[in-house]
């Protein structure tokens, strides 16, 4: 029987309700400096406020390697009662300085340990053979592509992403870079195996070409929208628009939305803004005007039901 796996524990689908199905809330990367944020206080009040707001389920992408932390990822659940799930994989280049393990590491052990990830439980950034593995196992898989391109370490860990994908049935993130290299990535994962229903492209709305999307929408993968409040990239209205055509061309099935706040500066707790509870409080009152209560639900609550349940394998 199908189940997503929380830091807390599987869950049945049924029971994830509304969904922010793309953010962080630790995170360190040099691609990012002066922008970390790993303060469990901070992470437990953005949360606690966003599911006064209705937020149920959270999605938490920081892969390995860029500051992932399970222990507090669990301390926000059991503080919150929002549900999380977090990630193992790994991001695009620009997040890994030259001489970093994952630059170096063989498809064989990218693979490895994205499966003792899904499977034990994930481990320390270190990844020191003397450390045990935190209690929270991940359930999704992160990858990511570069601007354009695929680069040739990106695909090695597309790969590990895809092997880790068909031994557990996980479904697999991928970050494209201004929304590009869509049809690149479908075609590398089906390629090693990969189900289009496993398969989750983040950041397209930050290229909100409607024909683009409608085509990958018709090969079965989800597309994750995740720019809500975020106005260096475009007004909220111009992602509404997106949404309600893809609604009104039979795609409300095939959509998340999340908010991605990568950056400290993104946080109403650090003295920044969005803040988490913007998904919610300001983006959906708006969408729910133009689409309606049932295709709010279809994208919130039943695509993260079905996008993030384990596959049986």
């Amino acid at each position: 029987m199908a189940e997503i796996v929380t830091v807390l524990g599987p869950i049945e689908p049924e029971h994830l309700g509304v969904t922010d199905a793309h953010d962080h809330l630790f995170l360190r990367s040099p691609a990012l400096p002066g922008q970390d944020f790993d303060d469990l206080e901070k992470a437990i009040e953005e949360v606690t406020d966003a599911a006064r707001g209705g937020l149920q389920s959270l999605v938490e992408v920081t892969p390995i390697g860029l500051g992932r932390r399970p222990a507090k990822m669990r301390a926000v659940a059991e503080a919150s009662g929002v549900h999380i799930i977090a990630a193992t994989g790994y991001h695009r280049d620009a997040h890994y300085p030259e001489g970093h393990w994952v630059r170096d590491a063989p498809v064989e052990l990218l693979a490895e340990r994205i499966l003792a990830d899904l499977q034990e439980g994930m481990h320390p950034e270190d990844w020191s053979t003397e450390a045990q593995p935190d209690s929270a196992r991940a359930g999704v898989i992160k990858a990511g592509a570069s601007y354009q391109r695929i680069s040739m370490l990106e695909e090695r860990r597309l790969i590990a992403a895809a092997n880790g994908s068909s031994q557990t049935g996980a479904p697999i993130l991928v970050h494209t870079e201004i929304g590009t290299c869509g049809h690149q990535i479908i075609d590398l994962l089906t390629r090693e195996g990969v189900t289009p229903d496993r398969i989750i492209l983040a950041h397209l709305d930050r290229n909100p070409d409607f024909e683009l999307h409608e085509r990958i929408a018709a090969r079965g993968v989800t597309l994750e929208y995740d720019t809500p409040g975020r106005i260096k990239y475009r007004p909220d209205s111009q992602l509404l628009d997106l949404v309600e055509k893809m609604v009104g061309a039979g795609y409300g099935h095939a959509m998340l939305l999340g908010l991605d706040l990568g950056q400290r500066d993104y946080f109403r707790s650090y003295g920044g803004g969005p803040g988490l509870p913007y998904l919610m409080g300001t983006f959906v009152p708006r969408l729910r005007g133009r689409i309606g209560d049932d295709a709010v639900r279809h994208i919130l609550v039943d695509t993260p039901a079905r996008a993030f349940a384990m596959a049986g394998r």
